[in-house]
């Protein structure tokens, strides 16, 4: 009996970190109220303050200010850099780890928010779960084993019934 209440807890605790990660994939996918939006760092330029693989919940200000966190675009992805300093209308930031500013200017347009959480690691499940093998891997392959579970389930209680009623 301790082995299957064991088997339990880890399926359990398993389906829970799965359901995390599902639920981080859809936020990180859709528009929330409020403009709240979760994104994974891709490089080491905000380290140590924010490692490789963080995800960094980030949510849009109407002010922004100097060593404040944010996030904004440049080209196909989001980068996420401290504010240096603030010049003229304009927003020049820099990642922890670089020696320089970053040479292109931060337009107030192209700020996505500032950085209000950021979770170590917990990126890596996310972008792995984005791709083709981490989809199959962390939803197809669980729910179908879920499937076939409850399957079995309701087998045995038929089974139950046919020996009960007959």
């Amino acid at each position: 009996m301790p082995i299957k209440k064991l088997a339990n807890i880890i399926y359990w605790l398993i389906l829970a970190g799965l359901g995390l990660v599902a639920v981080f994939v859809a936020v990180s996918a859709l528009n929330l109220p409020g403009g709240w939006k979760l994104f994974t760092v891709q490089s080491g330029s905000m380290q140590p303050a924010i490692s490789v693989g963080s995800l960094v919940l980030v949510k849009p200000a109407g002010e922004y200010a100097v060593d404040e966190v944010i996030t904004f675009k440049t080209g196909p992805a989001p980068t996420t850099h401290r504010i240096n300093r603030i010049e003229a209308g304009v927003i020049i930031t820099k990642g922890d780890a670089n020696d320089t500013p970053d040479s292109e200017p931060v337009r107030p347009e192209n700020i996505i928010g500032k950085v209000v959480l950021s979770l170590p690691y917990a990126g890596y499940p996310v972008t792995f779960a984005k791709s083709k093998e981490g989809f199959l891997l962390l939803i197809v392959i669980p729910a179908t084993l879920i499937i076939y579970s409850e399957i079995l389930n309701i087998k045995n209680e038929i089974k139950k019934l046919r020996r009960k009623y007959g």
